[in-house]
């Protein structure tokens, strides 16, 4: 069903990473990599993105890296989703002109795609990144201790 794109998974990774900092402190694309296994070059991708859009200061050199410096509580996801992979499409139809759909001339559920978009749209307009990165939830640790045994499962077999 409906995904984030993993572009904007490694952008949240980061973004709650560098908020646990003091300000000021730097973070570079091969620390975040390190530390929670995303592919380098798009994670590097996505921080010079949110630089490009003033949501973090690139400093460079040998000691060089990135920091937030605008306030998450003002960035919407919809925003950073634009930002990063474009405009919210919910299907592949949406994109430029629909010509390239081989159904549009049959198809019965143009409107009520298109108001899900909007729906999706709108509701990414009310959602903050900052109270996403802070957020808590009780589903957190049962994920992570059942991929902690599952880990375990499959060594143990070896």
């Amino acid at each position: 069903m409906f995904k984030i794109n993993r572009k904007i998974e490694y952008a949240l990774i980061a973004l709650k990473h560098m908020s646990l900092k003091h300000p000021g402190q730097l973070t570079t694309a091969k620390e975040i990599c390190d530390i929670y296994s995303t592919p380098f070059d798009p994670t590097s991708r996505v921080l010079q993105i949110m630089s490009q859009f003033e949501i973090l200061q690139a400093e460079q050199g040998a000691k060089g890296g990135y920091q937030i410096v605008k306030d998450l509580t003002k960035v919407t996801m919809k925003e950073l989703s634009d930002m990063i992979i474009g405009p919210i499409e919910i299907a592949t139809c949406f994109h430029g002109d629909y010509s390239h759909c081989e159904i549009t001339h049959s198809c019965h559920i143009i409107a009520p795609m298109l108001n899900l978009n909007e729906e999706i749209k709108n509701l990414f307009s009310t959602i903050k990144v900052a109270s996403l990165i802070a957020s808590k939830h009780a589903g957190e640790k049962e994920i992570k201790d059942k991929k902690i045994a599952d880990n375990k499962l499959s060594t143990s077999k070896k």
